[in-house]
């Protein structure tokens, strides 16, 4: 905002010293730039006292007004200034930034247009004018109008700036970069140019570049929430997920009522895990904004997570009756009918995000999963197209070479398809850190602390026939057991649940110390055992009061079989194996939801794979006979009926011809088999390694003698 100085009247004003009109004017505006509203005013009001109608004094106690953001006062103010004097372009430019900022673009844009008239070549007008526009998605038109008052005013560092920001929108990162540059050669401390340009390289892919630019900016200005939140949606794209949180839980310090650093806060708190955190946020952004289609989508983040997918569905829908352009809740929307078994509808939602945002990776790879690829698929070449474009944040290379993988596997192009599987996996693995030394002690010292002595000791945990766990290598069938169990109307399957290992991690002895896992576990009490299961079927019961049964099919509950048995002796473990290189090889091929950081490596892979069925081996010989039902899923995928007949007898239940019929029981499935147990049987699993076997020489050479895992009784 500007204003302007005052000559001639020599009017002495008798309250202000005898001051003239004009050195009173200009006092006041001294006062006002160093800040000292107070006085400035009062200075405005005496020269108003001489004449009423002073348009300098109503201009100027209008940007008076504005400083102390009284925006309602100093638009009246103003608007009076122009009635006694329209001929002055500043006022009616200024009003113009006022009624913008008050939401009135259309009379913002009249404002600005009534200054140009009067003096086409006042650049802060084009300036104005040319937000109004850029707000308004008239990127043209902002542009047309930032270049005239770059071209006026060459020095105008704003103006350059905004340019960059038209050109942004427009896709001309060139541009841009280049307006961003000369506003910062312009104002070297100019920390929003700078912080837009790190938004431009982040763009075009110069990741490095832009983390500087963002931190060069945030030293300039610590304290600012968009460039805070712009550096954490850059570190949120690297999985620097705790950097991330730091960066928007220091922006909400600074600004608590920012709902779009409350949105950015619910996907990174989500991601971590923190599901309590990001509801918080969540709820504190509806609170503000209840209307607000981002807010309502972050919500539904959140109940997605918290289990709850009816609720989350509504809170999508309800969001895009609101904003029917979203991108990200189709997509969200396009992952619940997934699970759901809806793969139709699920299709649909996600190529409409896809149709809305073509570069953003998760969709295609949220689709891949939901369809089958043929020659010629537009998705596919679209996404052959993003893999030539190193513009693509890292953690998206690793989902683009995933579905790639993926969809080049479905047209039988299977070195296409390793290629792609391989890069991705060792994409991956750059972000992961696994110790894989420590993992595979875990598993010896799992078999010495639970030893036959152990384990022969009369269980004295909580009697319940209420759990199955179903339990193996990940992509080993487990899904598909729990599928034919669920479609039991006794049974209710819950799905992958971290409650077992939560609970067997928090265990206390009598002294209060934290017990250590497996390593304290001779020592655990019978009352100890008996709290531990009862405190896991409390969990277990409150996800369906009124089910017989509740299958938990989380895979690593391999590792606590022993633990299982004491602490709930009535309940059943049901271990699903398969050929451990189709059981590896679909490993490799999938990038988990879930830490499964032992997976993306092959020989790693297969190291794993070879501890994991040792400690199997282990359980069978070391837990009473028949405690453990051992399932093949090459048997299941041979003998569907007599399979699921033998599994539901050892559950305890009368047999239910729906469990055979399982791919069209209705319910989440939240595992990456998802979209496979919708279908009826099929045999094209089986063997499946053959296809890759040139590629898998760092997986057998691990395997070792574990690849005839299948064969044994």
């Amino acid at each position: 905002m500007n204003s302007t100085d005052r000559d001639g009247d020599q009017a002495k004003i008798p309250v202000t010293l005898s001051l003239s009109v004009a050195e009173a004017l200009a006092l006041a505006q001294q006062h006002m730039q160093a800040g000292r509203l107070a006085p400035a005013e009062r200075l405005c009001r005496d020269v108003l006292r001489v004449d009423p109608n002073d348009a300098a004094a109503l201009h100027l106690w209008g940007l008076v007004a504005y400083r102390a953001n009284n925006l309602p006062a100093a638009i009246e103010l103003i608007r009076r200034a122009i009635a006694a004097d329209g001929t002055v372009a500043l006022y009616h430019c200024n009003l113009g930034e006022m009624l913008r900022l008050a939401g009135q673009t259309d009379a913002a844009l009249a404002a600005g247009r009534a200054a140009l008239a009067i003096n086409p070549d006042l650049a802060q007008a084009h300036n104005n004018v040319g937000i109004v526009h850029y707000e308004r998605g008239a990127f043209d038109d902002a542009v047309a109008h930032y270049r005239r008052a770059t071209a006026v005013s060459p020095g105008y560092a704003e103006a350059w700036s905004n340019l960059g920001n038209a050109f942004r929108a427009q896709k001309k990162n060139d541009d841009a970069l280049a307006a961003y540059r000369r506003a910062c050669e312009l104002r070297p401390d100019y920390a929003d140019a700078i912080s837009n340009m790190g938004t431009v390289l982040r763009d075009v892919g110069r990741f490095e570049e832009a983390e500087a630019a963002y931190r060069r900016a945030l030293a300039l200005k610590p304290n600012d929430p968009n460039i805070l939140n712009n550096l954490a949606l850059l570190l949120r794209d690297f999985e620097r997920l705790d950097e991330a949180a730091a960066l928007l839980s220091r922006s909400l310090s600074v600004d608590a009522n920012n709902v779009k650093t409350l949105i950015y806060f619910v996907p990174v708190r989500v991601e971590q895990k923190n599901v309590s955190d990001a509801e918080t946020a969540a709820q504190r952004a509806l609170a503000l904004a209840p209307d607000d289609a981002e807010a309502i989508n972050a919500m539904g983040l959140v109940r997605y997570e918290q289990q709850r997918p009816q609720e989350a569905l509504a809170l999508f829908r309800r969001a895009l009756a609101i904003k029917p352009d979203l991108p990200e809740t189709h997509n969200n929307i396009g992952t619940i009918l997934k699970e759901d078994g809806d793969l139709a509808g699920a299709r649909e939602q996600l190529s409409r995000a896809i149709e809305l945002d073509p570069r953003q990776i998760s969709y295609y790879f949220n689709l891949a999963e939901a369809k089958k690829f043929a020659a010629g698929d537009t998705h596919l070449i679209a996404m052959e197209r993003l893999a030539r474009d190193a513009a693509l944040p890292h953690s998206a290379c690793v989902r683009l070479n995933f579905a790639l993988a993926k969809a080049y596997d479905d047209l039988g192009r299977f070195d296409d398809a390793f290629r792609h599987m391989r890069q991705g996996n060792r994409q991956k693995h750059a972000l992961i850190t696994y110790d894989e030394k420590q993992a595979l002690e875990q598993f010896d010292r799992i078999r010495a602390r639970f030893d036959r002595s152990v384990l022969a000791r009369k269980p004295g945990g909580f009697h319940s026939d209420l759990p199955i766990f179903v339990l193996g290598m990940p992509r080993s069938g487990t899904t598909l057991i729990e599928q034919i169990l669920a479609a039991h109307p006794a049974v209710h399957g819950a799905g992958e649940l971290t409650d077992f290992s939560r609970l067997a991690n928090q265990i206390r002895d009598g002294s209060g110390n934290l017990c250590r896992y497996p390593d304290d576990v001779a020592g655990l009490s019978d009352e100890t055992l008996r709290d531990l299961g009862k405190d896991y079927v409390e969990r277990l019961r409150r996800l369906s009061p009124d089910a017989l049964r509740i299958t938990d099919k989380m895979p690593g509950n391999f590792v606590f079989a022993g633990l299982i048995h004491m602490a709930l002796p009535d309940a059943r473990i049901i271990h699903v194996s398969r050929d451990a290189r189709d059981t590896c090889l679909s490993c490799y091929s999938k990038l988990f939801a879930q830490p499964q950081d032992f997976t993306y490596d092959l020989a790693e892979l297969g190291r794993y794979y070879r501890q994991y069925d040792g400690l199997m081996t282990h359980w069978r010989e070391a837990l009473p006979r028949g405690r453990m039902l051992e399932v093949r899923y090459e048997d299941v995928i041979a003998d569907i009926e007599g399979s699921a007949r033998r599994i539901v007898d050892y559950c305890g239940l009368e047999w239910d011809p729906a469990c055979i019929a399982f791919h069209q029981a209705r319910r989440p499935v939240r595992t990456a088999s998802a979209s496979q147990v919708r279908q009826p049987i099929y045999r094209s699993s089986v063997g499946r390694w053959r296809s890759y076997d040139d590629n898998l020489a760092p997986l057998i050479a691990a395997l070792e003698d574990a690849v005839d895992f299948t064969s044994r009784s």
